[in-house]
């Protein structure tokens, strides 16, 4: 026997196998060449097309039907307001050159005061589409209010009607009307109270206080529109937003229409605020929370600095900090309380204030040496005058 007859052949492929590849093989590439080359695709464009049939949506849903009776209830409340400034042109000549824009509404005509600050002229926009030249009242930088007045016929001025802060609630539908960037007139948004009493810088050194805090979208050229509950009165006077972009992120905010009531007739009547103020300085919050965790005070409250000399807080007899030559501090005295209000921050303290007037008298509860004593005083004017 050979060496070949002693192993068994190895098994070699049948021709029908063979066959069978080579046919799926060809297949495969007829389907690519015919889907490539030779396939028709379907016509871009339908003869017989023609527009859809509407589907009846229904009545309205109440809350939609109380909202568009709100915008057009109040929208001839709310102005446009157009600043500009007078230059001298290559010829020397002078010519007026667009500064700024902002919204209002009717009561004169109420703004904030940076839409119109440092602007030499003024241009109002009814409802009506009727542009009017405006006259400056008054404003107040410490609320960013201000006033200015137009003469346009009584019949075109709707004033809006006022409602209230202080009873607000986070939650609450609000409204707000105005004319963002300047070139969406009439602009209706929605949204809540998403916060109150709020404080946010406003440049020149100072803040502002006790705002509503929203969520309906104010950007540049809402400043000085209305926000509304929804019953369309007025809650606030729309006044900045806080944002890097400088657009809106949610973060909006109003100025109390309380506030408003009360600073805005004052601008009316004699183109000034008269803050009722009780001639004091105080510290900073932050400073009177560092004494009490180290155990210099035990209450909250606000701590007085200074005294001014012949002011309210000096005769009613309230004492300043002092500091004798060996470095001891004398803590002055801590207000708790005013009238009926309890003071543990400055808010508690300006709000508290911002609800009286020049002339009235007020009872102050303060903490002298651990001793709560009462003081009745009479509340001065810290005049601002508008610029």
């Amino acid at each position: 026997m050979s060496d070949q007859d002693s192993y068994p052949s190895q098994a070699r492929p049948t021709a029908p196998v063979n066959l069978w590849l080579v046919l799926i093989l060809i297949g495969l590439v007829g389907v690519f060449v015919y889907q490539r080359f030779v396939a028709v695709e379907s016509p871009v464009h339908d003869p017989n097309a023609a527009a859809r049939e509407v589907t009846p949506r229904g009545d309205l849903a109440s809350s939609e039907k109380s909202t568009i009776a709100l915008f057009r209830k109040c929208q001839q409340s709310v102005v446009h307001i157009r600043t500009a400034d007078v230059q001298r042109d290559n010829r020397l000549e002078l010519v007026e050159v667009a500064k700024g824009s902002g919204s209002g509404l009717v009561w004169h005509i109420v703004t904030n005061f940076h839409v119109i600050k440092d602007a030499q002229n003024y241009y109002v926009t009814l409802f009506n589409n009727k542009t009017y030249p405006a006259r400056y009242v008054g404003g107040y930088a410490e609320t960013d209010l201000a006033v200015v007045k137009i003469d346009a016929p009584a019949e075109t001025l709707v004033p809006i009607e006022i409602g209230q802060s202080d009873d607000l609630q986070v939650g609450q539908s609000v409204f707000a009307i105005g004319n963002p960037f300047g070139l969406f007139s009439q602009t209706l948004t929605t949204g809540v109270v998403s916060g109150l009493g709020r404080t946010i810088p406003a440049g020149e050194n100072h803040v502002l206080r006790d705002l509503i805090q929203t969520d309906a979208a104010i950007n540049p050229g809402n400043s000085g529109g209305p926000l509304l509950d929804s019953y369309g009165r007025l809650i606030g006077i729309n006044t900045a937003i806080f944002s890097p972009s400088g657009t809106n992120l949610g973060l909006g905010f109003a100025v109390p229409v309380d506030t408003v009531n009360q600073i805005v007739p004052q601008l009316i009547q004699h183109g000034r605020v008269d803050r009722p103020g009780l001639g004091i300085q105080i510290f900073p919050d932050s400073f009177v929370d560092s004494l009490r965790e180290n155990r210099h005070l035990d209450r909250h409250g606000v701590l007085i600095l200074d005294i001014v000399a012949g002011g309210a807080a000096e005769k009613a007899g309230l004492q300043p900090t002092r500091r004798d030559r060996d470095g001891t501090y004398y803590w002055g005295d801590l207000i708790v309380q005013v009238d009926d209000k309890p003071i543990k921050r400055q808010s508690d303290l300006f709000k508290a204030l911002s609800q009286s007037k020049v002339g009235d008298t007020i009872q102050v509860v303060v903490i002298r040496d651990g001793q709560e004593i009462k003081a009745e005083l009479t509340l001065q004017a810290l005049r601002t005058r508008a610029p």
